[in-house]
């Protein structure tokens, strides 16, 4: 018998070494990017990128969020893609981080290369979480509320709420706030923030002294409060015909806003149900309650509100391709600023094998490479 010579496959030599570019917005640098384009505008550009990537919501994979929960609050990892993009977003929530000189939100996340696993930019995401949480506010409640809307309600004045007030000014039309927190201060930090937009949209924002008055004759009422206990902040007796509730505080196992009455008296849109049954009002409510996802209205596959009299219920709990929206937004804008950095994030390998020879003497180690894009 012929001894059978076995075939080698060779791969054609590398050229050059392959790098990776990895752009990196920081928190000082999205700050000013989002002074200089104006919150306002960037709250459009994202309600836009919102409702592109809503409405082409079969083409993700889609998952709830991991959580690691703790008595001092609750730390998520939150992953979506499509066939192009991964992304994620690092986020915890701790009620008493101010207590210490801490928001009680943080966050960062990525966008990377589905084809390679690159990561191709990294950002803050602590401004931007509050940005995307507002402007989805806003998209959803374009398509719930009574276009005739002018009067909301907004619970809770802490670090969330100016930007939901201006997504709301801007583009619902909204022109009367009715501001309640059991912090005084944080009503007086709102009103302050807010003095400029007031005058250009010709509105006015009221403090009062009990949710009660905050809701009474509201069209819409925002709840952005942040203990994480199963409160009830809002029950039946604020409900009227017509109103709009946008629910945004209660967005994690154990923490609510709204007594179940609220969600039996209501239509209840969610973003994603699997992940809003375990973390959102809806942990009140039988698994069978009826609730519609948002991307089926915005692509008319459900109705949204149907009548002047319907109570409408966004229960929002904050998604992961709400994130991926934002992230390409900022990296976007930041771009066309000129505020992006370069970070070496990933090594560059003579030798893509050969990972141990980033320890030889010549290899330079301890670099430290961040410089901004072009």
């Amino acid at each position: 018998m012929t001894p059978v010579t076995p075939t080698t496959h060779r791969l054609p030599p590398i050229a050059a070494p392959a790098s990776v570019h990895t752009e990196f917005l920081s928190a000082s640098d999205a700050a000013r990017l989002v002074a200089r384009v104006g919150v306002v505008a960037c709250l459009r550009q994202m309600v836009q990128a919102l409702e592109a990537d809503f409405a082409r919501w079969n083409d993700f994979d889609k998952s709830a969020r991991t959580a690691a929960h703790s008595a001092h609050g609750v730390i998520e990892l939150m992953p979506v893609a499509d066939a192009h993009d991964y992304a994620f977003k690092y986020v915890n929530g701790h009620p008493v981080n101010t207590q210490h000189g801490l928001p009680t939100v943080m966050a960062f996340g990525a966008l990377a290369d589905v084809a390679t696993g690159a990561p191709r930019f990294v950002s803050e995401l602590t401004l931007t979480t509050a940005l995307r949480t507002a402007a989805t506010s806003a998209m959803v409640a374009r398509r719930l509320a009574r276009p005739d809307s002018r009067c909301m309600a907004l619970i809770g004045n802490g670090a969330q709420s100016e930007f939901q007030a201006l997504a709301f000014l801007d583009l619902l039309g909204v022109r009367t706030l009715r501001l309640f927190d059991v912090d005084p201060a944080a009503s007086a930090k709102l009103q302050r923030n807010l003095a400029p937009w007031l005058d250009q949209y010709g509105a006015e924002a009221v403090t009062v002294d009990s949710v009660q008055a905050a809701v009474q004759g509201a069209d819409i009422v925002t709840t952005v409060t942040a203990d994480k206990r199963n409160a009830v902040v809002l029950d039946a007796r604020a409900l009227a015909p017509g109103m709009h509730l946008n629910a945004v505080g209660g967005d994690c196992p154990g923490k609510t806003e709204l007594a179940a009455e609220v969600l039996r008296r209501s239509s209840v849109f969610v973003e994603y149900e699997p992940q809003t049954r375990r973390e959102g009002e809806l942990q009140q409510m039988p698994a069978d309650f009826a609730v519609t996802e948002f991307w089926r209205v915005l692509t008319g596959q459900a109705p949204g509100r149907v009548s002047p009299a319907q109570i409408t219920l966004f229960d929002s709990v904050g998604f992961a391709l709400e994130d991926y929206s934002a992230l390409r937004t900022m990296q976007a804008l930041g771009r066309q600023a000129g505020l992006l950095s370069a970070i070496e994030l990933v090594p560059t390998l003579a030798d893509p094998k050969d990972l141990f020879a980033l320890l030889h003497p010549a290899a330079g180690v301890g670099r430290t490479v961040l410089h901004k894009v072009a």
